[in-house]
């Protein structure tokens, strides 16, 4: 997979993808291997840097929208997912035994929280043909229906960076390390 996909640099990769991978090395302080790899198709990278910054601005809080993350990152396997977004939740002070139970795909300590990665979990079992009372369920939590629709785009956003990673081979950076899935 490595040869087909090579860990680029900001010299290296197309054109097009530079300006992307300048700022995200500007914004991280290293260039993550994902987006090295994801920039031998600039258009791919564009897209889920453009769909993340949405995403990112959706009325779900920071809490909801990784819980959403993570819960995508471990139900397809990306490893480099799991590490970075568990690295995230760990910076913004979150509970210990809710990044565990993410991690082990177990029903969250938070309610709330909960009520997001089983909507979500629905909407993927689904495609998107939810159930009224799977819906209703989600909406009696405290999310509105236009939190409904942002857990789809959240979905679609990083299915898109785990397929990727997945498909590149994309490795754990050195500074998420610490992070990654063992075993």
């Amino acid at each position: 997979m490595t040869t087909a996909f090579p860990t680029h640099t900001v010299d290296s990769a197309p054109a097009p993808a530079r300006r992307a991978m300048q700022a995200t090395t500007d914004r991280l302080g290293y260039l993550p291997s994902p987006v090295a790899r994801m920039a031998t198709s600039p258009q791919t990278l564009d897209g889920f840097l453009k769909l993340s910054a949405v995403f990112e601005s959706t009325t779900l809080s920071q809490p909801a929208r990784e819980v959403l993350i993570l819960t995508i990152a471990t139900r397809n396997e990306c490893h480099v997912c799991v590490a970075m977004h568990t690295a995230k939740l760990t910076g913004m002070g979150a509970d210990a035994a809710l990044i565990e139970a993410l991690r082990a795909q177990k029903p969250l300590p938070d309610e709330t929280l909960e009520a997001l990665r089983a909507f979500t979990l629905e909407v993927l079992a689904t495609a998107g043909a939810v159930a009224e009372p799977e819906l209703q369920e989600f909406l009696a939590h405290g999310y509105t229906p236009q939190n409904a629709l942002e857990v789809v785009l959240g979905i679609g956003t990083y299915t898109l960076s785990t397929f990727a990673n997945r498909l590149t081979g994309a490795p754990v950076d050195d500074q998420l390390a610490a992070f990654a899935p063992q075993g």
